[in-house]
């Protein structure tokens, strides 16, 4: 049980600002150093609520909880040629290193683990951890989609690998499906993933059909909604979806894919929410987990490519978790 009188983390390694994938690319360091100026003002406020925490590296193995080993040597070679090279180098079209990635990409994934321990153990009451490089689109076999490692599925093994949790619920709200993440636990009953995303659009997955396979069917919950949904049919939708997902899951931890892509005029996405309604749905998941699971809940960023406007949606999210008003 999660002790409630115990402070919120907030984790950011300090590897992760550094990863370069080019001004001109939609997943730039600004988005960082705009989250953690916004969340940094706010400290003064939070003082006494939430904590920043260190965030340690992450190791091989950790990775291989999920990823394969051509995988991870894949990402490290094309890191290590690029440092060779000092140039910044393609994955995919969309997908490019650094020399610092490889440092970004083990901090975020071990900021990641060490959230939920922190939180599995009770030493926190919830935790937010700003990734970067974002992780949904990394499937166990590739990257893809600006993500190298799956943070979240690397976390949700490591739940289960350590026995701090045996039943996981994955909630993911970035305006994009994360395939990574659903072809990672597609035939797993043991981890439940939901999914709210804009339909069509990339990458094109996360259908209603898509459900599950063999043990696992089932334990995947697609919500596909048309661009500009409204904003209140949207979180009538994440409350239904959620209520939903928590009696089939059963969960006895939450994870949070929190992506901020549909948040109104992000350059990626086509919805209309606002940093309120991700406090509203922080909240949701944070009181239904006090609910199920002793409380047990780590939001890990996504996507969001307005850096000012992910800044305030990420604090709204961190305060929420916090138990605090906006």
């Amino acid at each position: 049980m999660t002790d409630a009188k115990a402070p919120t983390g907030f984790y950011l390694h300090p590897a992760a600002s550094l990863h370069d994938t080019g001004w001109n690319h939609p997943e730039h360091q600004g988005r960082l150093r705009a989250l953690a100026s916004t969340v940094g003002k706010d400290m003064l406020a939070l003082h006494g609520h939430v904590e920043q925490q260190e965030s340690p590296d992450a190791t091989v193995d950790d990775l291989l909880l999920v990823h394969t080993p051509e995988h991870v040597r894949h990402v490290r070679d094309m890191c290590n040629s690029s440092d060779v090279q000092q140039k910044v180098l393609p994955l995919d079209p969309d997908t490019w290193v650094s020399p610092a990635s490889w440092g970004a990409a083990l901090g975020s994934v071990g900021a990641s683990i060490a959230a939920v321990d922190a939180v599995a153990d009770g030493r926190l009451s919830a935790a937010f951890v700003a990734a970067r490089p974002p992780g949904h689109h990394a499937t166990p076999r590739r990257p893809m989609g600006f993500c190298l490692f799956n943070n979240v599925a690397v976390a949700a093994r490591h739940l289960q690998a350590t026995g701090r949790g045996e039943r996981v619920l994955i909630v993911d709200w970035d305006v994009h499906h994360g395939n990574g993440t659903q072809d990672a636990f597609y035939e797993d009953p043991s981890v439940f993933y939901l999914s709210l995303h804009q339909a069509p659009w990339f990458p094109g997955t996360g259908g209603v059909h898509e459900r599950g396979t063999g043990a696992g069917q089932g334990a995947t919950l697609n919500v596909p909604l048309p661009a500009g949904t409204p904003r209140e049919a949207y979180l009538a939708q994440f409350r239904d979806a959620l209520d939903r997902a928590l009696d089939f899951a059963a969960p006895d931890f939450i994870l949070v894919s929190s992506g901020f892509d549909a948040l109104a005029g992000d350059p990626l996405g086509r919805m209309l929410l606002e940093p309120e309604d991700f406090h509203h749905m922080a909240t949701t998941v944070r009181e239904r987990a006090a609910e199920v699971c002793g409380g047990r809940v780590v939001a890990v960023l996504e996507g969001g490519y307005d850096p000012p406007r992910l800044g305030q949606a990420a604090d709204a999210v961190v305060r929420a978790l916090a138990g605090l008003s906006l």
